[in-house]
């Protein structure tokens, strides 16, 4: 079930949504470190993530699931979100660089209809960031705290899996919100401290998983060059060479 998008703003605009946003997009940004050029997408709630890219991408976007709602983004300026069914995104094939995605695969209830929609709009080369609840993490448990606290948490294996399922090849993973959940301002003003000593010793504990994916391509065979190939050629006594098919007979 999608989290509502006043809620999810609300806990942007906390002491712990500011703290979890910087968090995480710094980790975005050392796995993306240039975008110059590119068009950058944002699935789910991605917009506290997408301002980072907005001085230097070509084009930034966002799109918000229906079910979820939509907040004006950027303030002051002419709006880059809109809504839309997460299964029918209203961008063409290949039109898409970057696509990031935060609270959104853990909330979706079509997700591998959503995931093969990601395939659809991205580049061949292309490269895809999703953000999830880390499974054995602490942000995953406390559902009144944060959205991270909402929907389906993964394991680092499962979320490969879905990617792999899905026509995507996991390349790297990044880790982040070791701090706890809390909104104590001793706690808050020792983020960066948590970060650091959980990337080092406690990664498999992080609150949420970041998992860098390019699309999978296949090389179809035409299905005339498919039938060339199951002939061959063989000798018949008393008819000289033929072409002969290698498909069995019909019964």
């Amino acid at each position: 079930m999608w989290s509502d998008v006043v809620d999810l703003n609300d806990f942007y605009r906390s002491r712990l949504g500011h703290v979890a946003r910087r968090l995480i997009r710094d980790r975005i940004r050392d796995m993306w470190p240039s975008v110059r050029g590119m068009t950058v997408l944002g699935l789910g709630y991605t917009t506290p993530y997408l301002g980072a890219f907005s001085d230097e991408a070509e084009r930034v976007l966002a799109v918000n699931p229906a079910q979820q709602g939509v907040i004006h983004w950027p303030d002051g300026k002419a709006g880059l979100v809109c809504l839309s069914d997460e299964t029918d995104l209203p961008l063409p094939d290949l039109s898409v660089d970057r696509l990031l995605l935060v609270h959104a695969v853990e909330n979706s209830e079509n997700l591998r209809h959503m995931m093969r929609e990601a395939w659809r709009v991205m580049s061949d080369s292309g490269r895809l960031l999703v953000v999830v609840p880390n499974r054995r993490g602490i942000w995953a448990r406390f559902e009144q705290r944060s959205p991270f606290g909402h929907g389906h948490p993964f394991s680092q294996g499962q979320i490969k899996r879905l990617l792999r399922d899905c026509l995507f090849t996991a390349h790297s993973t990044e880790h982040a919100l070791f701090v706890p959940p809390w909104q104590r301002r001793v706690i808050l003003q020792s983020s960066q401290a948590f970060e650091k000593a959980g990337n080092r010793w406690f990664q498999a504990v992080s609150g949420v998983l970041i998992i860098e994916a390019s699309k999978q391509l296949y090389a179809a065979t035409p299905v005339q060059a498919a039938a060339a190939k199951r002939r061959r050629l063989v000798v018949i006594p008393g008819r000289g060479a033929v072409m002969r098919s290698d498909r069995q007979p019909r019964d």
